[in-house]
């Protein structure tokens, strides 16, 4: 079988996925790992299963080649296994391969961090740095905690923060907490995304509170933008009740929205920023980017008060410098927000008024009337070569989110794919 030579190249289907061989390796993956994380629920189809990945493709095990508008989870902003990624890691792998997290630096992570700092819409920033996205969401909650004396956190639904047992606590969905439930932080109080403004100002009145814990734009639990003026609204009220803002930015953070981050669409600068996924190009590392005064409680004597074996390990840490440097360089932050306005007109002529579409930059939505229909486009979508995922609070969303170097030939025929998809009968309302 061959490998993948360019990442810039349309489907192409050769056995209709699932494949064999995929079939195969998914049963036994089904044996092997426990049930849940093994890509595999009950009554599922098996999972097509990836042999490689370039650019804006796919390539699986039985040698079909996809065009992907998942990035994987939106963490090939800059393409999969782009070249400089690749090459910063290599470079580094036989420099440093891993080092002693909080007890010894390294110089990518020196430079990492000076970077960042730089970068983020945040007053003095400084870096935490987390070893995934629900981490990062964990140490912006301690933070907001500790800096504040307080407890409690107001959070919006729908919304996904990670599903350790702090971002779970926050995470909106029920059927995540229920089984954990009376482990959860209990001082949680959430509002509809979106709420009027006033309706925040009464919540944070009516208690004090540590957070406001918000996604800019909702990512995947449904695709959500709020209106224009909405977060800068939040962010006030946060402040006159003496609440820190957390901007939860993993989904949308280096460029997704057609900015660096979302926030700076109200103009808004959080006390604490949590990101993740994009930033690695590729490997995990997460970050809280914080104000100097939030971060100073971190400032203790004796052992690190939240760390980990792998924080800002020497191969993430190359890999998200790289990332960085491709973002700028090749423009992408701009070309997200070219891309939205294509998506936007592309994606709506496509439904046909057989879903809502909405979205911003390279970060869209399409909400059919059910969780059924939204999976049976999501696998037409499949069939002819181009993976989406279908999901969202009550999983009638399927999720376009393509890496920010998807190639013109491969965004036409995905759209086109999409459309067909979105034709069939079995989608449409009623």
């Amino acid at each position: 079988m061959n490998g993948l030579e360019r990442g810039d190249l349309p489907p192409e289907i050769v056995t209709p996925p699932p494949g064999p061989r995929s079939r195969a390796l998914a049963a036994r993956l089904a044996r092997a790992e426990a049930p849940g994380i093994n890509t595999l629920g009950p009554g599922d189809l098996p999972t097509v299963v990836w042999r490689e990945a370039l650019g804006a493709n796919v390539l699986d095990v039985d040698g079909n080649r996809f065009v992907d508008l998942t990035s994987g989870f939106g963490v090939a902003a800059v393409g999969h296994r782009h070249p400089r990624v690749v090459a910063a890691v290599g470079a580094q792998a036989a420099r440093l391969l891993h080092g002693l997290a909080d007890a010894a630096a390294h110089p990518a992570r020196l430079e990492l961090a000076e970077r960042l700092a730089a970068l983020a819409p945040v007053d003095d920033a400084r870096v935490h740095f987390a070893v995934s996205g629900a981490d990062a969401v964990e140490i912006a909650l301690k933070t907001a905690v500790a800096a504040t004396g307080r407890a409690r956190v107001l959070a919006f639904e729908p919304a996904y923060h990670g599903v350790s047992l702090g971002a779970l606590a926050a995470s909106s969905r029920p059927e995540f907490r229920a089984p954990f439930a009376a482990h959860l932080h209990a001082h949680v109080t959430r509002l509809a995304f979106g709420a009027d403004p006033a309706a925040v100002d009464r919540a944070l009145a009516a208690a004090p509170f540590a957070a406001v814990l918000v996604e800019p734009v909702v990512g995947r639990e449904g695709v959500l933008v709020p209106p224009a003026g909405w977060l800068a609204a939040v962010a006030a009220a946060a402040r006159r009740h003496g609440a820190l803002l957390v901007a939860d930015e993993i989904f949308t953070g280096f460029g997704r929205t057609g900015r660096w981050f979302a926030v700076e669409r109200d103009g808004v600068r959080p006390d604490l920023l949590c990101c993740g996924k994009a930033l690695g190009g590729g490997l995990p590392i997460g970050a809280v980017l914080g104000t100097r005064r939030a971060m100073e409680v971190w400032r203790a004597g004796g052992e690190a008060l939240h760390t980990g074996t792998f924080v800002a390990h020497p191969l993430a840490c190359a890999a998200a410098l790289a990332t960085l440097d491709v973002l700028a360089d090749e423009q992408l932050v701009t070309r997200a927000a070219a891309l939205g306005l294509r998506l936007g007109e592309a994606l709506a002529r496509a439904a046909a008024g057989a879903c809502a579409v909405r979205g911003v930059g390279a970060l869209w939505g399409l909400e059919f009337a059910s969780a059924a229909a939204a999976r049976q486009a999501a696998a037409a979508a499949r069939a002819a070569g181009v993976l989406v995922l279908a999901g969202g609070a009550a999983g009638r969303v399927v999720q376009v989110a393509p890496p920010l170097v998807i190639a013109e030939l491969q965004l036409e025929r995905a759209l086109a794919v999409l459309a067909a998809a979105c034709a069939a009968p079995a989608q449409r309302p009623g």
